[in-house]
Formats: structure tokens, C-alpha cells, sequence
């Protein structure tokens, strides 16, 4: 503890119960305010959890280095910076008052980079992406497994790699499960041709391609905005600011592809052969994510948890948006790990650093199992008492035994909503409270309680002295509605950004910390995100089975627009020979694959054009008038009406305020 944390510290405790502000100090080049006195003695009160964790996970992090960049900075298809990892080079010694020390230990504990032998002929590369690279060598050759999420960070990786290994001949590529951090830097280490010619084996859990490819496809462009939040992608990478995610650092927002596997894993026990290894795959549908696999090493005691296990309280609802996952299910595939895989000596994963010995294994795979069943079992509990989501979360916590160790904390996921995500999963958003079945949207909301309140001026008087107070969660509360009932009050946004800061700096979750600090960085300088760029996008999107992508387009049928419009089109892809109907009537659009052998189906325009240039069009890189007058593409029937079918479809953006109406 430094000396000016202990005055500090001092006066929080003398002070705080009397309303006593900040502590003297300047808000940074962002306008992230001082840590408060209330928030330093939180701090210090969250750092007497350190004592309790295992002090070996600094030496567990370390086992094996080999080797590291000197500097590590990956660059994107536009020369642009997309992953600096030393810009995280200022979490060393002890936790700044502006970051809770549980989260900075996890941070500095993600700050090992470079490669790594995790045992004789299994090899780790960590901190070129939030996830990890892993290389096992076989017979001839290696088999890679979760190529990372980008082809410039994989890229990268590989060429580090073969500096210190020579060079990497591909035998065999697995994906552990259908995130995109897994699979999406494929084509940096390898192409399709590639895969072709020489028959390199992809194994990926069944569902994968399915589930890869639908995720991010329907609700994505909202999902990329509110992973700007939930990444802290937007922040700048100092003490007020990102620190990490918990999971890893950051993920490299490079360009995107994907390679169909060759072989599924649909089962449990499923065992195969590669380059000479034998691999017995555990199968894990629905548990951190939709297609999923575990694997074993039976010849080298190693077991590879995937993503099914990490070194941190993982997400059963994600912050960033999707469905939420089953917690007894994960539990139970867990337990069935420990079973099944039981004589492994040797862990490692998907993140953070690898374990040792049998013992510490269990320990840790008990842990995690229990943490998840805990939630869901005290969730149900509660809710079966009659508890409110939100009083659940608020009430709920860990039992020591699980508490204490390191990888059950909410350095990513948390108790607080993944409670609320047990809830959802069996009861849906209502939480049976009749004020809550239709309640006021926020800005109506918010003019009804500043009107209330007394009015503006009054509401500011109540928010100041919550904040004051240390009441960073009533006053954020307060100041929500004045911001939403007159979104120009720059005092209200002014303090409750400042609000915002606080909570973040209390964080013990990365994603949490992110959400706060980026929402307290657009309250003072607007929203910041950028145009989506879906064109890094386009050799995963190829692959998307054509169905999710019509569905996709239907999405964005603008429907009031389209109110009494009725329109036939049909889109005949000349290169992949599907011909599909695409109809719009009440409002709503659907399709259908038209078979080859069935009538011809009355329509207003026909489209012909190759599967290659229909998505060029929906990536906005090719024009739809434009190729009308060339000879990539032909219409037959109304060309006017085919330029209306498409004029009824918004193109989205993540340019929306979240923090404002």
C-alpha cells in the first residue's frame, strides 16, 4: 500500500459517513474524474480478498516461457493498429486506487505473453488475441487448435511461433467452439485451397458452422455496438481506463474468415487419430456456447477445457448481447470433464495459463463446476421464495469455499447478472410486478420523475448529495432520467458521468468496468463508434448458410415502409445453382428455395447474379444501380420494382446513443 493510499485511505475513513467529495484531483485527458475517497476505502475494503488467492497462479503463468515479442503490435488489413499489447505495460506493482485490486491482479496475471511450452510437444501462444493459440506436435506435423480471431493476430502468432519451433507444417486444425476468437484467424495460417489440396482434417463440435455464422449475423450490427461498451473498446488503455477484460485483454479487431470442418464431433467419447495423437473428444452443446468441444490427450495426461472452463467466472448471459446459456448444463458437462478426464496431469485451455498436477486440477474443475450450479440452484431458490431478479442479484454471493478462489471471481462474468440470466433463462424478462408489465419508455419516465423530483434543479441537488454520499448507484439511478428527460443538461451528464467512473473504478468484472467508463466517456464527448466495416467480414459471411443470410435481410425490412406493399422477387445465384423466392406481404418478408423441378412462381423481377457478388452487394461494396447498366448480373421483369424490393431495406448501423435517447 503506497503512502498517499493510506492518507487517503485515512480520510475515507474519518470522513466518508459526512458527505465528503473527491479527493483533490483533476479529471485526465478523457474527463475520467479522481477516484473518491468512497471508492478508495471500497477498494481497500476489496483488496483484503487477496490474501485468499493462490499466489501459485503467478507461477503457473510464468511455467514454460520461451519467448516474447520485444514489442507486439498487430497491424490490420489497413495498416492500423488492431492489437497492442504493450499498451498494457502500466499494470505493474500494486493496484492504482482506480482499479479494483482483485481485477488488477487478474490483469497482471493476463500481461504474460509470448510462447510457451505447456509439456513436451504442446505449445501455447498467449497475448497476440484475447484467446490462446495451441500447438501439438505430432508425427508429421501440428495441429493447431483455435486459430485465434483474426487472420492478421494468427498471422502473426504462427510467424512468432516458427521463429522458435521452425517451421509449422499444418496437420490438423480444431475449433473448440463457434465463438469467433476461435476461428476466425484460420485463413491467416492456412487458405481453403490449402486445406484442399493437401486434406488437412478440420474438427469442429456439430453445429459449428450453423452456430458460427448465425450468431453475429442477425443482431450483430446492435451486438458490435454494445461490445464497444462491454470491450471498453473505445477506452484509452491507462489507469482510468481499460485494463482488461478479465478473460484476456482485448480481441484484435483484424478481418475475418472461416474454414468448414471436415470432421464433427457429435458425441461424447468420440475418439480419433491426428498426425499420430490420439484424441478422445468430450461433446459440450449449450454450455458456454452453442457448439462446443473438450478434448484428451491420453498419451501426455492432458486435458484441453476449451472455453468450458477458464480461469475466471465466465458469462451465463453476456454483456455484449446474445442468448443465454444453460448453467446446469454447464455444470454438469463439467463434472462429466472431471469423470471422464480425470487422470489428466496436464491442463490447459482456450485462456489464460495452463494448471499442473492432478490435484490442483480437480480442485480447480470442482470449483468451476459448483460456482455454476450455485448460481442456478440459489437463483431458483430465491425466485421460487418469491425474490425479484434484481433483489436476487443483489442479495446473492458465493459461499467462501467458492469465493476464494481466484478462478470463480467476476473478473468477466458475475453473480450479480448471471443470476439474472438464470432467472430470464426459466421465468423471461417479466418478473411478475404489474408496474412492470408495461411500464413508460425512459424518456417518458424520465420527464415524469424530474417533474416529480420538483424539476431539474432539484433532481441535481438529490443527485449531488448521492454523490456525495458514496450513493453511486441512486444517484446514477437519479440522473438517468434527468439525462433521458433533457438530454442537453450538460450538468447532469457531467455528473453522471462521474458517477459512472466510480462504479467502474469499483468493478471486480472487466466487461462491468468497461460498460461504466465507456458510458461516462460518451456522456462527455458524445458516442464514438464507428461506422461498421462488415467488408473485413466478407470470407465468414461467404460461408454463412444461405438461409441465415436471407433471414438476415429480412431483419432489416423497413415494415412501415412496406405497409400495403405487396412484391414477388426471385434471386437465382448462377454460381452455386440455388434459386430462392423472396416474397413480401402484411408488412413481413420470407423465402424459399425454389426447387429446380417446381413451376415457375409469378413474379414482379428476377434477379440473376453470382453468390460472390450478391454479398459485395450487402457488404455496400458493389451497387445494386450501378450493375444494373453491366454485365455481371441480368433482370428480367420490373427492374423498378426490383429497386423497390430493395429500397424497403434499411441498412444498419451501430451509430445509436445507448447513454442518451
Amino acid at each position: 500500500m503506497t503512502v498517499r493510499s493510506i492518507i487517503v485511505g485515512l480520510m475515507a475513513l474519518g470522513l466518508g459517513a459526512c458527505g465528503q467529495p473527491d479527493a483533490p484531483s483533476q479529471a485526465n485527458q478523457n474527463g475520467h474524474t479522481a477516484p473518491s475517497a468512497h471508492t478508495i476505502s471500497i477498494n481497500q475494503k476489496a483488496a483484503q480478498v487477496l490474501k485468499h488467492l493462490d499466489p501459485m497462479d503467478f507461477t503457473e503463468a510464468q511455467k514454460g516461457f520461451i519467448a516474447r515479442p520485444n514489442r507486439l503490435d498487430i497491424l490490420g488489413p489497413d495498416g492500423v493498429s488492431i492489437y497492442d499489447q504493450n499498451a498494457w505495460d502500466f499494470i505493474q506493482g500494486e493496484a492504482p486506487d482506480s482499479v479494483n485490486p482483485s481485477l488488477w491482479r487478474q490483469e497482471k496475471l493476463n500481461n504474460h505473453y509470448g510462447l510457451y511450452k505447456v509439456r513436451d510437444s504442446i505449445y501455447q501462444l498467449r497475448g497476440f488475441d484475447i484467446a490462446n493459440m495451441t500447438l501439438i506436435k505430432g508425427e508429421l506435423g501440428w495441429v493447431v487448435v483455435d486459430p485465434l480471431g483474426s487472420k492478421e493476430s494468427a498471422r502473426a502468432a504462427m510467424a512468432f511461433a516458427e521463429q522458435h519451433l521452425g517451421k509449422i507444417n499444418i496437420s490438423a486444425i480444431i475449433f473448440t467452439h463457434s465463438h469467433i476468437d476461435h476461428f476466425a484467424g484460420v485463413q491467416g495460417i492456412t487458405s481453403v485451397q490449402e486445406v484442399k489440396t493437401k486434406q488437412i482434417p478440420i474438427i469442429a463440435p456439430q453445429g459449428f458452422v450453423e452456430a458460427s455464422t448465425q450468431e453475429n449475423v442477425m443482431a450483430g450490427i446492435a451486438m458490435r455496438r454494445r461490445t464497444d461498451f462491454a470491450y471498453g473498446q473505445l477506452l484509452a488503455k491507462d489507469e482510468r481506463g481499460h485494463v482488461g477484460l478479465g478473460l484476456g485483454k482485448q480481441n484484435a479487431l483484424g478481418s475475418l474468415g472461416i474454414i468448414p470442418p471436415t470432421i464433427t464431433v457429435d458425441h461424447t467419447h468420440q475418439s480419433m487419430q491426428l498426425d499420430g495423437i490420439d484424441f478422445i473428444f468430450q461433446y459440450t452443446p449449450e454450455s458456454e456456447a452453442p457448439a462446443e468441444l473438450t478434448f484428451y490427450l491420453p498419451q501426455f495426461k492432458a486435458f484441453c477445457g476449451a472455453e468450458l472452463v477458464s480461469r475466471n467466472q465466465h458469462n451465463v448471459y453476456t454483456l455484449r448481447g446474445a442468448k443465454v446459456r444453460d448453467a446446469l448444463a454447464w455444470s454438469g458437462f463439467i463434472d462429466e470433464a472431471l469423470q471422464i478426464f480425470g487422470e489428466a496431469d496436464t491442463f490447459f485451455a482456450s485462456h489464460h495459463w495452463p494448471i499442473w498436477g492432478q490435484t490442483r486440477i480437480h480442485e480447480f474443475l470442482k470449483g468451476q463446476r459448483d460456482t455454476y450450479k450455485y448460481i442456478h440452484d440459489q437463483t431458483l431458490r430465491m425466485a421460487n421464495a418469491g425474490l425479484t431478479p434484481l433483489e436476487i442479484a443483489d442479495e446473492l454471493t458465493l459461499p467462501d469455499s467458492l469465493a476464494n478462489q481466484a478462478a470463480n471471481r467476476g473478473y468477466y462474468g458475475t453473480v450479480s447478472h448471471n443470476s439474472r440470466a438464470v432467472y430470464q433463462a426459466y421465468f423471461g424478462w417479466f418478473d411478475g410486478n404489474p408496474a412492470n408489465l408495461n411500464p413508460l419508455p425512459p424518456v417518458q419516465s424520465g420527464e415524469h420523475y424530474v417533474q416529480a423530483l420538483g424539476g431539474d434543479e432539484n433532481v441535481m441537488k438529490l443527485a449531488q448529495q448521492a454523490y456525495d454520499d458514496g450513493e453511486y448507484r441512486w444517484g446514477a439511478t437519479l440522473l438517468n432520467h434527468l439525462v433521458f428527460a433533457q438530454p442537453g443538461h450538460q450538468g447532469a451528464r457531467n455528473l453522471l458521468a462521474k458517477n459512472y467512473d466510480q462504479l467502474g473504478y469499483q468493478a471486480e468484472s472487466g466487461p462491468w468496468r468497461g460498460i461504466y467508463l465507456t458510458g461516462a466517456l460518451e456522456l462527455r464527448h458524445g458516442y464514438q463508434t464507428k461506422e461498421t466495416d462488415l467488408s473485413t467480414a466478407k470470407d465468414l459471411i461467404l460461408h454463412t448458410p444461405l438461409s441465415s443470410l436471407l433471414n438476415a435481410l429480412e431483419v432489416n425490412l423497413n415494415g412501415p415502409k412496406a405497409e400495403d406493399v405487396s412484391l414477388n422477387v426471385q434471386i437465382n445465384f448462377t454460381d452455386i445453382q440455388q434459386k430462392y423466392d423472396l416474397w413480401l406481404e402484411n408488412s413481413v418478408l420470407h423465402h424459399t428455395l425454389l426447387d429446380k423441378d417446381s413451376e415457375a412462381v409469378t413474379s414482379n423481377a428476377q434477379l440473376d447474379i453470382s453468390y460472390d457478388l450478391f454479398i459485395n452487394v450487402i457488404l455496400g461494396k458493389a451497387k445494386l444501380k450501378d450493375l444494373l447498366f453491366g454485365d455481371e448480373l441480368s433482370v428480367s421483369g420490373s427492374t423498378l420494382d426490383l429497386l423497390r424490393f430493395f429500397a424497403l431495406l434499411d441498412k444498419p448501423s451501430a451509430d445509436f446513443a445507448i447513454v442518451e435517447p
